[in-house]
């Protein structure tokens, strides 16, 4: 079952995270000029917002959000790529979808939306992002997308695409394999932390 499943999900992608060094060469007489050093964040920071999705066969479609998020837009981004990336992964007309319970997500014209369009959404439970095994790809994601060293957010965009195609199948059917094992962890922990 969980096969079938097309999991997504929203994250927000920093230009420059904690975890990225940037080294800037110079010679020893030009320190103090401002050309010099490195931009700080509050000229060459920002972030960026995407949305993904993926399943056991692969990683599908990841879009950025342009702007402020809300119900109208999110069925932009349904429309646009929901569809295209099962059918990518081919998952069958039978496909379930995976979404958590913003309000943007269970919006009444976005429900209306997936029910004209025949697509069955997951019954999920409020408050449990760690349920979510995308979760696990973003932590790997956003690592392989500071090494890349983008230095705008034009390249951010870039190369979060190339690193999220880059995901390997292999890595993606494993999360789901392990799928049953994590939910189960979870019911022992009676909702509480599991080393997932």
């Amino acid at each position: 079952m969980w096969k079938q499943v097309l999991w997504s999900d929203e994250t927000k992608i920093e230009l420059f995270g904690n975890n990225a060094k940037r080294y800037v060469w110079r010679k020893s007489n030009t320190a103090h000029h401002p050309e010099h050093t490195i931009p700080t964040v509050k000229h060459g920071g920002g972030s960026i917002m995407v949305w993904a999705c993926f399943s056991s066969a692969g990683t599908g479609k990841m879009v950025k959000i342009d702007g402020k998020m809300d119900g109208a837009k999110y069925r932009t981004i349904l429309e646009e790529n929901l569809m295209e990336s099962a059918k990518d992964l081919r998952l069958g007309r039978r496909f379930v979808f995976q979404q958590d319970n913003d309000p943007k997500h269970k919006a009444k014209s976005t429900m209306e939306w997936f029910k004209n369009k025949h697509i069955q959404v997951l019954e999920w439970p409020s408050q449990s992002p760690d349920l979510n095994p995308i979760e696990n790809l973003w932590k790997e994601l956003k690592p392989a997308v500071h090494k890349c060293s983008p230095s705008n957010l034009t390249e951010l965009e870039l190369f979060c695409k190339e690193e999220w195609e880059k995901c390997s199948v292999s890595r993606c059917a494993k999360l789901i394999e392990t799928y049953p094992k994590r939910l189960t962890a979870v019911i022992a922990a009676k909702g509480g932390a599991t080393k997932y």
